[in-house]
């Protein structure tokens, strides 16, 4: 599990000063990209060696308001769930009161340059060991 921190900024919330919950799904991917940055495995390599990680699906519950200001940890854990698909979860916290905000889960798979799914162990194994060892 990874910690990413972030400050929420005034534009990412509305007219009651709480988060907007669409910038949970941006953040989640802020933090997505520094774990895969810190595990040795950058996104932005994985393109250029021709692969993409499209999002699949995502879930978030939403448990305490996020408010310009706050400042919030995002826990980040990467599963495998089949040769093709893996998800990874996430945790969001305020850092003050430690309260969770909310649970929230991304799953994906990997696509080659033409656009079909292939297994990331099989189509390029360094990323793969970076990734679930």
């Amino acid at each position: 599990m990874d910690v990413y921190s972030h400050r929420v900024h005034y534009y990412e919330t509305d007219q009651m000063g709480v988060a907007h919950h669409s910038n949970y799904i941006r953040w989640l991917e802020e933090a997505r990209v520094d774990f895969l940055d810190k595990i040795g495995a950058p996104y932005i390599e994985m393109e250029k060696a021709g692969l993409v990680s499209p999002v699949l699906s995502v879930l978030c519950e939403y448990k305490n308001s996020v408010r310009f200001g706050d400042i919030i940890n995002i826990d980040v854990a990467l599963k495998k769930c089949s040769s093709i698909k893996f998800k990874f979860e996430y945790k969001i916290s305020d850092t003050v009161s430690g309260k969770i905000c909310a649970t929230a889960q991304t799953i994906h798979c990997f696509l080659n340059s033409r656009g079909y799914p292939v297994s990331l162990e099989k189509e390029s194994p360094i990323f793969y060991r970076k990734m679930f060892g």
